[in-house]
Formats: structure tokens, C-alpha cells, sequence
């Protein structure tokens, strides 16, 4: 289908809404008429492919198991298949920069980065990286904030895991002996780490501000993780951070006052959150909420968005894993099946809400069931 082609017989979500019609798809975009070869898909969907702005599944693909996966780019291809095969066109990778260590290390991040680089051209879905930056890593400011410019990337959102309350307090925080092995550190050696990044918390909120400020300058989307309040939100946005990541109270979500809110997808199928957090569908019906993201599930998107069709329509459900994300990432190209955009789109049955064909760019990357009989036949249906 290299000389374009279009498809036939299949309910189209345009921005207009759904309904059916031919859509064709020539020199990697939509297109009007009805270009090349036919494909006759009848009773299916097509729908614009998913942005998906947040997602750490790919960790899977990387290591499946500890050691097991040394070729990082290996991984990352494998974990392309997997995006495809969920409808998902453009991915964040949500990596993480962070003192915790082993794969959420600074160094496996720079790797990370190496190999996304190496994998980009030769896969069809779009791949971009989120760097997750622990924000009590003071010694690691400047080349964090250099690193981000070297490798072009466009998200950063700012966590603070540290146990404070634990550490305040004296205590041994929770989970100690399990982190310190996953970090390659001794239990003691970990405690110590964690302490010395408490004692130094009062001087994180002014190296915080420079460090967003030179981020932004060079045109990083910025966000903040976990907001659990409006007050927290609030000191995040006076730092620029826009995007709320899956804030985990409504007043949090509320107090965005109309800048992005991403929630996660699983928490939608799971019916709330699984760290007692707000459930993502009263966000979303409070109309709060601008994008749904994977998280760690890649199928979640695509569920969660057929799932909530049902009480808000497909118009609205869809634009949460599609033209939602896309606005927050700045990507004006893509989201929507109209002449001139991206061809990005994800035919779906609505029956069982099963994936046939995946289109990223005009290239094919995911084709099963039905349509794939389609297209091998060779006579569009």
C-alpha cells in the first residue's frame, strides 16, 4: 500500500463525529478522494491513532527479567509491536531519572536514550521520551537539564519520592530492604542515601525554580507527578509545571483551572485508583480531564475510552486518548483523521473492541483478524 489507498465501508470518527464515508491515506497523510487500492471494511471503525502521553510498559520489553534483556534496542522494538498492537501511534516513554537506581537511574536513563535514538528509524509508531526527574537529586542539575537539550527532550515532570515523613520522623522508611536491592545497594547504604537527600530539602525549591526556568527556555513541556492537593498544584504551576499527572484528589485536578490534567487509563478500567487515589471517571465527568494515558497497561487506553463511549459518546471518549494528548504535547499534526493531518489511525471492531490494523504515519505497524485477510486477498473485500 506504498502508493496510498483508501478504505471503504467503515464508520469514520472525524471531528464532525462518526459516521461513514471513505478515507484516504497518500504521502503519509489523510488525504481527500479516494487514493490507490480499496480496502472494504465494513462493519469496523476507524479511529485516530492513540497518543499515548504517558507509559511505562515498555520496562517489560527492557527487562523482563534482571540481566535478561542487554540489548536495550531490542527491547524497545519489541515494545513497539506491543504499542501497535494496541492502536497506540505515538508514545511517551516515561523514563525515570531518579536516586533510586537500577533501571530508574541516570545512567540507564542516558542508555535508554542512546537506543531510543538508533530504534526511531526503524519503526513506524512515533516515539518520545518523558524524563521523570527526582527533584532532591541536586548534584545532578546541570547535567540533567544538559542532557535534556542533547537529546531533544520535550517532557520532563518532576517527582519527589523520597519517605520525608519517615525520615522526619526517625523511622526506617517502608519497603527499605526491597529498594536498596533493586538499587544495588545495601540496605544501610540506602538509608544513608535517603537521609542525606532529606537534609538538604531546604535548598531544593530555589535550585527547583532555576532548573524549570532554563527547562523551559528551551521549550520543555514541564508537569508535576502525584499532586495531592491544590495547594501543591498550585506551587507546581507558579513554577511552570502545567501539566498535572495523575493528581490524586479532584480538588487537585480542579485547581489546574484549565491547564492539562492526565489521568491514567488503568484507574478508569479498575473502577479507581489502586493507591486510593481519586477515581479517574469522576475526573473525567467533572470534565477535568484533557488526556488518558497507559501508565504501565498499553491496552488500557483504547478499553478505557470504549468504556466511558458508553456515558459520554465516542466523540468525547476517543478525543481523551487521541486530539487530548496530542493538544498537551504540542503536536498539531496528528489526533485528528481530517485532509492534511498525519495518517495516524487505528481501525477497531466494535463488537469485542479488538485491533486490525494500525496505521502510524501511512505505514502499516499492526494488522491481524479480519482486515489482514482483506488486505492479503488483494481485492478490497
Amino acid at each position: 500500500m506504498s502508493g496510498g489507498f483508501h478504505i471503504t465501508g467503515a464508520q469514520v470518527l472525524r471531528p464532525e463525529g462518526l459516521a461513514e464515508g471513505p478515507l484516504g491515506i497518500a504521502g503519509g497523510r489523510i488525504v481527500d478522494g479516494m487514493p490507490g487500492r480499496a480496502l472494504a471494511l465494513d462493519g469496523l471503525m476507524v479511529l485516530p491513532g492513540i497518543v499515548d502521553i504517558h507509559g511505562d510498559g515498555f520496562e517489560r520489553h527492557l527487562a523482563p527479567r534482571r540481566g535478561a534483556v542487554r540489548d536495550l534496542g531490542r527491547g524497545l522494538i519489541a515494545a513497539e509491536a506491543e504499542l501497535a498492537a494496541n492502536g497506540i501511534t505515538t508514545a511517551v516513554l516515561a523514563q525515570f531519572w531518579s536516586w533510586e537506581g537500577g533501571m530508574r537511574s541516570p545512567d540507564f536513563a542516558l542508555a535508554m536514550l542512546e537506543a531510543l535514538a538508533g530504534v526511531r528509524p526503524r519503526v513506524a509508531t512515533a516515539l518520545l521520551a518523558q524524563l521523570r526527574f527526582e527533584t532532591h537529586l541536586l548534584g545532578d542539575y546541570d547535567r540533567f537539564a544538559g542532557t535534556v537539550e542533547r537529546h531533544g527532550v520535550p517532557y520532563v515532570v518532576f517527582n519527589d519520592h523520597v519517605p520525608h515523613a519517615a525520615l522526619a520522623a526517625g523511622k526506617r522508611p517502608p519497603r527499605l530492604t526491597g529498594q536498596a536491592l533493586k538499587s544495588g545497594r545495601s540496605p544501610e547504604a540506602h538509608l544513608d542515601l535517603l537521609r542525606a537527600l532529606h537534609a538538604r530539602t531546604d535548598e531544593v525549591p530555589a535550585a527547583l525554580a532555576t532548573l524549570a526556568g532554563r527547562l523551559a527556555g528551551q521549550g520543555v513541556l514541564l508537569g508535576s507527578h502525584d499532586d495531592p492537593d491544590a495547594l501543591s498544584r498550585a506551587r507546581w504551576a507558579a513554577l511552570g509545571a502545567r501539566v498535572a499527572e495523575f493528581p490524586t484528589s479532584l480538588a487537585a485536578a480542579r485547581a489546574s483551572e484549565g491547564a492539562p490534567v492526565v489521568m491514567g487509563a488503568p484507574n478508569v478500567l479498575r473502577g479507581g485508583s489502586h493507591s486510593d487515589g481519586v477515581d479517574a471517571r469522576e475526573v473525567v465527568m467533572a470534565g477535568l480531564c484533557t488526556a488518558l494515558a497507559s501508565d504501565y497497561h498499553y491496552p488500557a487506553p483504547r478499553l478505557a475510552a470504549l468504556s466511558l463511549a458508553a456515558g459520554i459518546g465516542i466523540e468525547r471518549a476517543w478525543a481523551l486518548v487521541s486530539s487530548g494528548p496530542a493538544g498537551v504535547l504540542g503536536l498539531t499534526d496528528r489526533g485528528r483523521l481530517e485532509p492534511g493531518a498525519w495518517a495516524d489511525l487505528v481501525v477497531i471492531d466494535p463488537a469485542d473492541g479488538r485491533v486490525g490494523l494500525t496505521v502510524a504515519g501511512g505505514r502499516v505497524s499492526y494488522m491481524s483478524g479480519p482486515v489482514a485477510e482483506v488486505v492479503l486477498d488483494g481485492s478490497g473485500g
